[in-house]
């Protein structure tokens, strides 16, 4: 009885989401540019966000399915509230996905964590199985965080993915570890506390260490290069990363790519790692990468840092962050 309670209030939860997000058959997808919007979808994990993995067939102004891959500790619902209605407004067939549950429950919120070798065999099932729906020849993929950087930089690298991806775009990429705010140096020197607590982490939620300064698995992907030939590449950086630094640590060297940082011309950008993914112009570089032909100017706005695009009146004066630009 207690789990046919349990079905059903998730049931009910899941059909307020899906009734919010729906949109008539033709008419454009909500998109809202606000974490907060994101954290009631991300308690079901197993629901996709809106205009993701619906049947879909690439037309000829966008080959190439996109792929979808949400940062460490969180789940596709969480992710991508916004960008995959965005894409899926603007042509694009949209997927997503879960990967990296270490606790092997699929409705825990908090995925991403398992081993990164792993993780990027999940991707690669799911860009095999992407591919195998749509008919597509290719994918592009496009994530943040982790799933912007180090997890599928070595399927590319490291399990040969480069003949299944035509464009990899990385927002706030995890590419050649980060020092965490100098936090991650700090490990070997606090003994013993330091290394214990790596240890443990490396246990439970080993993708994290992974992804520090250092790391065993960056120098295995990053080790001899960090592109392959014929995949092209764009990264999409905040000055502001407390996550993932330094934040020219993000960048990536090599044949076919564009390193973009948020803030040239526009200092009034003020996300951060979090809100990057929720942020309207990062997600407009996101559809000029995966469409340059038709490129199209990405406008200087005020981006709140935590939140995203939406203005938050209760937390920001928009207007504030606008004169700290000046």
């Amino acid at each position: 009885m207690r789990s046919l309670r349990r079905s059903v209030a998730v049931g009910v939860v899941a059909a307020v989401i899906a009734g919010t997000c729906a949109a008539p058959a033709g008419a454009a997808l909500p998109v809202r540019w606000d974490v907060l919007t994101a954290i009631g979808p991300g308690l079901l994990p197993e629901t996709p966000p809106p205009g993701a993995n619906l049947p879909c067939k690439p037309g000829p102004q966008h080959p190439n399915p996109v792929v979808l891959i949400n940062p460490s500790a969180t789940n596709q619902a969480l992710a991508f509230q916004a960008g995959a209605p965005f894409l899926k407004n603007a042509g694009h067939c949209v997927f997503t996905f879960n990967y990296g549950n270490a606790a092997y429950l699929p409705e825990i919120p908090v995925q991403a964590v398992d081993d990164v070798r792993r993780s990027a065999r999940t991707l690669r099932d799911r860009v095999r199985a992407v591919l195998a729906e749509t008919g597509a020849k290719k994918v592009d993929l496009v994530g943040h965080s982790q799933g912007g950087g180090v997890l599928p930089a070595y399927f590319i690298n490291v399990l040969d993915g480069a003949r299944y991806v035509d464009k990899f775009v990385g927002i706030s990429p995890s590419n050649h570890g980060t020092t965490l705010s100098t936090a991650a140096l700090l490990q070997p020197t606090l003994v013993p506390l330091g290394p214990a607590v790596r240890k443990v982490l490396d246990v439970f939620v080993p993708a994290l260490g992974q992804q520090t300064v250092g790391s065993d698995l960056a120098r295995e992907v990053y080790g001899a290069g960090d592109t392959r030939p014929g995949v092209t590449y764009t990264t999409i950086v905040t000055v502001n990363d407390q996550v993932v630094t330094p934040y020219p640590r993000q960048y990536l060297k090599g044949e076919k790519v564009t390193n973009i940082t948020l803030q040239e011309g526009c200092l009034k950008d003020w996300s951060e790692h979090i809100s990057t993914v929720y942020n309207r112009r990062a997600w407009t570089h996101v559809l000029n990468a995966l469409a340059p032909g038709n490129a199209k100017p990405v406008p200087c706005e005020a981006v709140a840092p935590y939140f995203g695009s939406e203005p938050q009146p209760w937390a920001y004066d928009m207007t504030m962050l606008e004169q700290l630009a000046d």
